[in-house]
């Protein structure tokens, strides 16, 4: 297992962002027979706007993050890995990362949401220990499902 390089997606990374979103989201379009909200952003603006973080190995883009601090959470609003290097460990490290970022910056919990039909992310964050919090209706159809974890201060 390589060591993961990360780099801030800058407005020269727009469509590198896109096309590694759109390929980590697509196995899930005939699952809700719709596109997922991450494959609809803007990501021209996205990159100038939001903390979109980048992850290389061995100089190849594997993955990437979004990340939306709030005052007492990191909201994480995106996960992305490329479909090549799904099931190789990479989520469990990423989160491992995003919670570290929690903590550096002295907040209590990472909160994240995914679609009720993804049942193999569901799987992932409760094995990660994230407890649901709440569902709610998707106005484009489907459930949203809110997770929480408390993450330890150092």
């Amino acid at each position: 297992m390589s060591e993961l390089i990360f780099r801030r997606a800058n407005e020269n990374d727009a469509e590198t962002v896109r096309a590694l979103t759109h390929a980590a989201y697509a196995k899930w379009v005939p699952v809700i027979g719709r596109r997922p909200k991450p494959m609809n952003v803007d990501y021209e603006q996205a990159v100038q706007t939001r903390a979109i973080e980048l992850a290389y190995e061995d100089g190849v883009l594997v993955a990437l993050y979004e990340t939306i601090p709030a005052a007492d959470h990191l909201l994480l609003e995106n996960i992305a890995v490329a479909p090549a290097h799904q099931r190789q460990g990479l989520g469990h490290r990423l989160m491992a990362r995003i919670e570290a970022l929690a903590r550096a910056r002295g907040l209590p919990k990472v909160r994240l949401y995914t679609n009720k039909a993804f049942d193999s992310n569901l799987a992932f964050y409760q094995k990660l220990g994230y407890a649901i919090e709440r569902e709610e209706p998707i106005k484009a159809g489907g459930t949203l499902v809110h997770f929480v974890k408390t993450v330890k201060q150092p």
